[in-house]
């Protein structure tokens, strides 16, 4: 498929759907399997496969960044275990934009290292889209969570907290010269190792039928897939665009939500949504110009979950 190899658009918009797509598998897969046991399989799938394309480039697996790596797994996988335990509980498209404030988040920590430092000014844009973002969170809880979901909301957005945590951590690895097929592959191993431990010592790990086993399956294929795509996507296209393009998996996901698992739709939640979206972007966009006046290149990376 040279033509999609040359197209970072298609490659954005294809990882949206795959993310989107994992969120449904992920929401199936709940009714049989705790979230830590998904995310076991889930890291299995992508050691494997990130297994078989290091040995087909030749990429050592060996890392002179143990730490950092730890580190990055860490809070990666406490991202996608409280991601995976909101979308179980939470209509998708609420959980899947509550972990999309990763981007405004990462505007929160600017503004607190600003003050910390003390001895820069801070950017009144960062604050006024850090709010904004919030209040489409505010938009979006009000509607569609009900008193028994507060709790799954509350995660999903400590979720998108984690996840810009360890963004910043995957960009310093990348900084380092870690290739980014070895950054995921010890990401699914701490992936695999956490939601093993996590399954033994407070669930139990379930029998497979046929449509379990088939969704854990689609759940690991479908994010490595997008994993592979997002990264080549920044590799070759343009990072705002490309930053802009991810959240096309909200959009994807509110189809999802309705059609397929009949979730009311509210004007506010919709509102709340297109809020993030921008806060969003506006992010990242603010984030790209401080990190091209501090060091010249376009530095923005993919958030690899």
């Amino acid at each position: 498929m040279p033509r999609l190899r040359q197209s970072p658009t298609l490659m954005m918009i294809g990882a949206a759907f795959l993310f989107a797509s994992m969120g449904v598998a992920v929401k199936i897969a709940s009714a049989w399997y705790a979230s830590s046991e998904i995310v076991m399989y889930r890291g299995l799938t992508g050691m494997l496969a990130m297994g078989l394309l290091m040995a087909r480039q030749d990429t050592s697996w060996r890392t002179p960044l143990p730490a950092m790596h730890f580190w990055r797994g860490l809070s990666g996988v406490s991202a996608l275990l409280m991601w995976f335990y909101a979308i179980a509980g939470l209509p998708l498209a609420t959980a899947m934009t509550l972990n999309y404030m990763s981007s405004i988040w990462m505007a929160v920590f600017l503004i607190g290292g600003s003050v910390m430092l003390g001895g820069s000014r801070i950017d009144g844009r960062l604050v006024l889209t850090a709010l904004t973002g919030f209040c489409g969170v505010a938009l979006i809880l009000r509607p569609t969570i009900e008193a028994a979901q507060l709790w799954h909301g509350l995660i999903g957005l400590l979720s998108g907290m984690l996840s810009a945590l360890a963004y910043l951590q995957v960009s310093a690895l990348g900084r380092a010269g870690e290739p980014e097929t070895r950054v995921v592959f010890y990401f699914s191993i701490g992936g695999m190792l956490a939601g093993a431990l996590l399954t033994g010592v407070t669930d139990t790990f379930h029998a497979h039928t046929v449509l379990g086993a088939l969704t854990l399956l689609a759940v690991g294929l479908s994010a490595t897939a997008a994993q592979l795509l997002m990264t080549r996507a920044y590799a070759i296209g343009k990072p705002l665009v490309n930053a802009s393009l991810q959240y096309l998996g909200i959009a994807f996901a509110f189809v999802y939500s309705v059609l397929l698992f009949g979730d009311p739709v509210h004007l506010m939640s919709v509102a709340g949504m297109l809020l993030i979206v921008a806060a969003g972007i506006a992010a990242a966009r603010l984030r790209h110009d401080r990190q091209k006046s501090d060091r010249g290149p376009d530095t923005l990376a993919p958030e690899i979950e």
